[in-house]
């Protein structure tokens, strides 16, 4: 009987072991939604909505990472997570913080995010933080909008990358002056309408949403990555415009979405960041459902680009290096 209740409990735990490891996995897995990662002296920063604890639900903590696959809180921080905005310390909102981006413009870092549906510029003297306004107000009160980028052109001009409502989500772009944090609402325009299958399949209906800007130039072209479909939708996906001007007009691209369900493997892949990474690859750092079944906490990817200049087109395409995916995951302090 004794041997019997030996190798019982041996075979137990056996058997369990696989489901252990799976769980140990989930738990240190990143769940950063509409994310962003910032690259500075050797090591990249990523943050993103909801993501590291109870307490980002009310602001936005950040992990440091050398290799872009093992994640930690940042070196010399007292505090885990590592908040680097958190509700009521001088900075604007209450509810709904969500997609954040960070830049640095000569000795000040900047943290735009979106918080009550309003988007927000606050700034730091340090890349960990706090970041607060000396004002406590959204960039543009007027009316409701979310999913802020801000791009700086090689003039050094500033512009405001974001969604407005009405009829649904929209991107739009105006001029940024960076030292008020506010638009100049005369040079407000809408970048284009809902036009693509691609960006409105019946997996999950609801009202034309196009979000999630992030903007890059390049050989004289603008490219606007956007992710297209409700964020619920299986098709929630990533596609690129082009254009001569950051107001455009955009010509959406043929090859689009670059990034999809059916090409990661994953639903509802999309809404993150472009970066160029420490070893000069450029990357694009989104999120995906948390399985088949259920949409949330959403899960963090990252990515591979390939750019492939198109000489007949006078521009670059682009794809993704799916089979080289990183599945990020939080490690040991």
């Amino acid at each position: 009987m004794k041997t019997i209740i030996s190798y019982s409990i041996v075979l137990t735990t056996l058997l369990s072991i696989p489901e252990m490891r799976l769980a140990a996995q989930e738990k240190q897995e990143l769940f950063f939604a509409d994310p962003t990662i910032y690259v500075e002296n050797g090591k990249y920063y990523l943050t993103g909505t909801g993501g590291s604890g109870k307490r980002a639900a009310s602001g936005f903590a950040v992990l440091e990472s050398t290799d872009l696959k093992t994640w930690t809180n940042p070196v010399g921080a007292s505090d885990s997570p590592h908040m680097i905005l958190t509700k009521g310390r001088q900075a604007f909102g209450t509810e709904g913080f969500w997609a954040p981006q960070l830049f640095r413009e000569g000795n000040t870092y900047y943290l735009t995010y979106t918080a009550n549906e309003q988007t927000v510029l606050t700034q730091s003297g340090s890349l960990l933080g706090p970041y607060t306004q000396a004002e406590v107000a959204p960039i543009d009160g007027s009316e409701k909008n979310i999913d802020s980028y801000i791009f700086k052109d090689d003039d050094g001009t500033h512009y405001f990358y974001h969604v407005r409502f009405g009829g649904g989500n929209y991107l739009w772009v105006a001029e940024f002056d960076l030292e008020k944090g506010k638009i100049k609402p005369e040079t407000l325009k809408k970048c284009f309408n809902q036009t693509e299958a691609w960006e409105a399949t019946p997996a999950y209906e609801s009202a034309p949403i196009m979000e999630g800007p992030t903007v890059i130039k390049l050989k004289g072209k603008y490219y606007l990555f956007y992710s297209a479909n409700h964020f619920m939708n299986i098709d929630y996906a990533v596609g690129y415009a082009v254009a001569d001007s950051p107001y455009g007009p955009w010509v959406k691209q043929k090859d689009s979405p670059i990034l999809h369900r059916s090409i990661v493997g994953e639903n509802g892949s999309g809404h993150g960041d472009l970066f160029t990474g420490l070893d000069g690859q450029l990357y694009y750092v989104y999120h995906v459902h948390f399985d088949g079944q259920q949409v949330t906490p959403r899960r963090t990817r990252i990515v591979p680009i390939t750019k492939q200049w198109d000489a007949k087109a006078g521009l670059y395409k682009f794809s993704v290096n799916s089979n080289e995916i990183i599945e990020p995951v939080q490690g040991e302090e």
